[in-house]
Formats: C-alpha cells, structure tokens, sequence
C-alpha cells in the first residue's frame, strides 16, 4: 500500500524524510494509531484532536488544524482502496531548525501509514493472557507522559520481554508504585461489580501531580459504555495489590480494543475465566464500532 507523505501518496519504499528531521533525530513527534473498517476509522475525531491537544501542550505546534488531516486519512484509505487496516498518523516538527531560538517555525512531517490488521489468536479473547509487571517506569515529573510521543523505546523494550516470557502485555508502575497501565494499553480492573481505571492525563484533581497516564481513546469509549449499561466507573490511584485482588482485568488500545487478562505473573485473577464484565463490554465496544463504521 502506498503512504501518504507531506501532501503527496507515495510508494512506501520511496517515502524519504529529511536527515535533519527531529523526528528521525532526537524521537521529538507524536503519534497515533487506528483502525478502519469498512473503509472508515473509529473515532477518527477522537484521535486527532488527542494528537493536537499534545502538540500545543508539549510546544510542537502552536495550534494544528484537524481538517487537513482527516482529510489526508481519508486519502490514504480512498488511494489504496482500503476496508480493513491499520493506519499510523505521525508528526514530527521537521527540521531541527526548531530546537533553534528566533527561528521561523518550521514546516512539519506528517506520514501516513497503512498496514494490514494485526491477526490476534482468538484464544487471547475467550480465554485471556498473562501478563507480568514492569520496573517503575512512567514519571508525572515528565512533561511528555500521558502524550503519545515518538519515544517509545522503554515501552517496547518491556513490551518484547514480556513477549520472550510468552506474556502478552507489560504493566507499567508509575514512580509511586501506583499502577499506570500496559505498555501499549490502557488498564481497567473489576471489582466487587465496580470498573476501576487509573486516573489518566486531564483528569488529575486541582494540585494533584500529573498523571502520567495516555487518556486512551478506547480507554474513554469503554467508561461511556459502561455508564450506559448501568457499570459504576471510578477513576482513581489503583495499587499491584489491587490488580491482584481484582475479579476481572482487561486492557484496551485501538488494535485489539479489549483484551482480558486472567493472569498476572503466576497469580490466577478471579475464576481464571473471562468473566462478565469484560465479555459484555468488548462485546458493546466491537457491535459500537461496527455502527460508527458502517458496518450494520
């Protein structure tokens, strides 16, 4: 498929990006990821205006216009005749010129990419994954946590080893020991009939540090599901204990929406099944995004 690359669809191999991009130079850039299909992403809004919140937010553009960009989305899904796929938006500020003080602001990269769905092994839905617990990792004194930016090493890096231990997330612990979320996702555990989230970036009360945690477009999407199906949703600083205890536990990002966990390093979380819960709110989330889509 071909990329859509500053204005122009461009065969993949061809995309080239300046040696100087402060992107490719020093992962200074913003991301995001989504799913079309039947032609059409979900909660495509949603995304790009996270994407613009952060650009302002963190200094990489003083304002980003929306339009320009759902629109080149939809040009890469109208160039290569897409239904289902996963595509990429990425921004950088371009030139490292900008790292410069008095310079003219320079002008942004913007890649977009589309690859195919990423298959998942239906037994990671009817019966769960593993998961293990990472070191200390995500820092409410750093001005960048809770966006997504190009710095993603130490995620990935965690995200790998749990794979090599046949585990299917990483749960990352912020610098209290609280519970941020998964590598790649966000975190929601079931207790007592009750969903808990940690608290995400813009949701911190007055005074309260920053959360370093991504407000997940899936994340938002499942606590509006609940509240309509009656499921008490509470926001709040959430321990490894907490997780232990938990009766249910489930992780959402835009690629596999839900994903149950029924296993937390060596410790069976509830009944060991999916339970509820998880099963109704996936199943509410994949029938939403099917109608948002176009798909019924």
């Amino acid at each position: 498929m071909d990329v859509y690359l500053n204005g122009r669809m461009v065969a993949a191999e061809q995309a080239l990006v300046r040696a100087d991009d402060a992107g490719f130079q020093h992962a200074v850039g913003l991301f995001e990821t989504f799913c079309a299909h039947h032609g059409r992403v979900f909660r495509l809004q949603q995304h790009l205006e996270r994407l613009a919140g952060s650009a302002r937010d963190l200094g990489l553009a003083r304002q980003i216009n929306i339009e320009p960009l759902t629109a080149a989305v939809e040009q890469v899904i109208a160039h290569n005749g897409i239904s289902e796929a996963r595509i990429r938006l990425t921004l950088t500020p371009g030139s490292l010129s900008m790292l410069k003080p008095g310079e003219s602001e320079p002008v942004p990269t913007l890649l977009i990419t589309p690859s195919e769905l990423t298959v998942y092994d239906p037994a990671y839905f009817e019966q769960g994954v593993r998961v293990l617990i990472a070191p200390p990792g995500a820092n409410p004194f750093d001005p960048t946590a809770g966006h997504k930016t190009l710095n993603y090493w130490q995620r990935l890096r965690t995200l790998r080893q749990a794979a090599a231990l046949d585990a299917g997330e990483a749960i990352w612990l912020n610098v209290t020991n609280h519970l941020a979320g998964g590598a790649i996702s966000n975190l929601f555990l079931v207790s007592n009939g009750k969903l808990l989230t940690p608290i995400a970036r813009g949701e911190e009360e007055q005074g309260a540090l920053p959360a370093p945690v991504l407000p997940g477009v899936i994340r938002q999407t499942i606590i509006e599901l609940a509240e309509v199906n009656h499921i008490e949703v509470e926001r709040q600083m959430l321990t490894v204990e907490e997780l232990l205890d938990a009766d249910e536990v489930f992780l959402t990002n835009s690629s596999w929406y839900v994903l149950p966990v029924t296993q937390v390093e060596k410790k069976t979380i509830g009944s060991g099944n999916v339970s509820w819960i998880t099963q109704t709110l996936r199943q509410k989330l994949l029938e939403l995004v099917q109608r948002e889509t176009g798909g019924q």
